[in-house]
């Protein structure tokens, strides 16, 4: 294998986190922000990239780390070692509700494109790349833009999306639509593409969106039953629009009062 070999369990049901199990000098990758715990001789690095290039020169750790700025990460990564002399554990959380995905990349032909927000970790050696939309109408209206990731290699990675994750895997020739935003990854030989819902009616009061997700197969295709979208539009709509902070009923509206200030 090119990549750590490295073994995981997961916790919780809604809002789970994963455990790594790493054996001496055995390194994991995640996102920066995602560390939940880890074990104490487990030592902390900043990289460029995703690190499984950092042999490639400067150039290469450029080409890397420039990547993931098209898919609207950051330029760096964070890897997690084990320098100690027995098994030690680091533990990374999902970000908002929903189903961490183990996905053994060695299985489904060393190739997963999913949505650019969906990369929690990966053993090191998993390459973190970006998948470009070949067909212009995908880029455009595809809810994910016209770049997604890509993760490469042989070893584990693991994936968030919110809600319930669905997998389904199609036949050859066999199509299925989804919302585009419920899109969270899918194997490398999916064709992918995006179409227009139709009617003026359905386009105007459907309240679906104009365009939807055309997956054909063969191949696997996981989706999610609550986009962070979706999620992060309900609480938006269900926010008080008043300034709470000078709220009638509010501490710092009473300080106010007792100060003497004018709250117009």
């Amino acid at each position: 294998m090119n990549n750590h070999e490295i073994d995981y369990k997961l916790y919780g049901d809604d809002m789970q986190f994963v455990e790594v199990e790493l054996d001496p000098e055995e390194t994991v990758i995640a996102e920066a922000g995602s560390l939940m715990m880890m074990d104490e001789h487990i030592r902390m690095e900043t990289i460029f990239g995703d690190g499984s290039n950092q042999s490639g020169g400067l150039m290469g750790k450029l080409l890397g780390a420039g990547k993931r700025v098209l898919t609207g990460e950051s330029l760096f990564m964070t890897a997690f070692t084990n320098e100690g002399s027995g098994k030690k554990h680091v533990s990374f959380a999902s970000p908002y509700p929903g189903k961490i995905i183990p996905m053994d990349l060695s299985e489904i032909n060393g190739k997963l494109i999913c949505q650019k927000d969906a990369f929690l970790a990966a053993a090191k050696g998993v390459s973190v790349g970006i998948e470009f939309q070949r067909k212009i109408g995908t880029g455009f209206f595809g809810g994910e833009g016209f770049i997604m990731q890509k993760l490469e290699g042989d070893g584990m990675s693991f994936v968030h999306a919110g809600g319930t994750i669905h997998k389904r895997e199609l036949g050859v020739g066999e199509t299925i639509r989804v919302d585009t935003g419920c899109l969270v990854a899918m194997t490398g030989d999916i064709d992918y593409n995006i179409e227009y819902v139709g009617g003026v009616k359905t386009a105007l009061f459907g309240g679906e969106g104009l365009f939807f997700a055309t997956l054909r197969g063969p191949g696997s295709v996981w989706i999610q039953s609550l986009p962070f979208s979706r999620l992060a539009s309900r609480v938006f709509a269900a926010a008080p629009e008043k300034d709470v902070s000078k709220g009638e009923g509010s501490v710092a509206g009473g300080l106010f009062d007792l100060l003497g200030g004018d709250r117009r």
